[in-house]
């Protein structure tokens, strides 16, 4: 079976090991072709584009004009200025189930072994497909953004800090988009992923994305401070300059820039070379 693409892969002739150098650009210029690939395909699925402009218009009318009236926020102030970070780390979040159903629906259809028998460096398509991922990413951002503006959100603190919020939450979504591309490798067929996608509700549920964590049972906050999610939000809201005092003693809450960070890192540290090695064990 072939892979199904928009536009034809460029890969070069089969070529030697050659220097560290050289490996490195010949695996971008391999990625790149993937990157190609995988956006072409988007004129073919118009409903994927369709859902990255209507999600966040309807995630954020649902939470912000419906659960935000009975919602307070600590140490005051509107809730929709509340809600707009949590809604980035949440979109942020489901980047994991994004990757992981494009990645096992190709291995379902046979395009991860066609990709396997062609010239090029085995690290191009997980990076190749995190980096389409991305960029499709970034679009969804911007158009939460403006929705966000929209209905009265603002970035309070400057665009210098409000930059560094964007940048920390793109950082973050990227090392989920890695995640999603190991999780991907370990299924057969879509459907099978899909089973998965109920999983991380909890994880973004259980956080301080939409309500505050100090009406929570206290272990259950405890859970809660500790989530990635809950650092990535609490560093946009200080970034952003959006409401939400920090009524936690724990690390991640009194320090949610560099928690961020960490976590953004770690994923990145762990899922990028298990992935790569999933990608190129799982053809012998």
């Amino acid at each position: 079976m072939t892979a199904q693409t928009g536009t034809p892969l460029t890969v070069g002739p089969p070529r030697t090991a050659g220097t560290p150098l050289g490996r490195a650009v010949l695996a971008l210029r391999d990625g790149r072709a993937i990157v190609l690939r995988n956006l072409s395909q988007m004129r073919h699925a118009p409903g994927e584009i369709v859902g990255a402009v209507l999600f966040p218009i309807i995630m954020v009318v649902i939470f912000g004009y419906i659960f935000g009236s009975a919602i307070s926020v600590p140490g005051g102030g509107d809730y929709r200025d509340f809600l707009m970070p949590g809604m980035f780390a949440m979109t942020a979040t489901f980047s994991v189930i994004v990757t992981m159903n494009k990645v096992a629906a190709d291995n379902g259809k046979g395009v991860m072994d066609r990709f396997r028998s062609m010239p090029m460096a085995r690290s191009a398509v997980p990076f190749g497909q995190t980096g389409a991922d991305l960029i499709m990413s970034i679009l969804g951002f911007a158009i939460m953004s403006i929705v966000g503006l929209v209905v009265g959100w603002r970035m309070h603190d400057g665009a210098g800090p409000a930059l560094a919020a964007f940048g920390l939450i793109l950082l973050f979504a990227y090392a989920l988009h890695w995640v999603g591309v190991l999780l991907g490798l370990m299924f057969k067929n879509e459907s099978t992923a899909d089973r998965m996608t109920p999983l991380v509700f909890p994880v973004t549920m259980l956080s301080n994305s939409f309500v505050p964590t100090t009406g929570m049972p206290a272990w259950l906050r405890v859970i809660a401070d500790w989530n990635p999610v809950s650092s990535l939000t609490q560093a946009a809201r200080h970034l952003f300059g959006s409401p939400g005092a920090v009524t936690s003693h724990a690390w991640p809450m009194r320090h949610p820039v560099p928690a961020a960070l960490l976590w953004a890192v770690v994923i990145l540290g762990v899922c990028v070379p298990l992935a790569v090695r999933r990608y190129q064990r799982a053809g012998r």
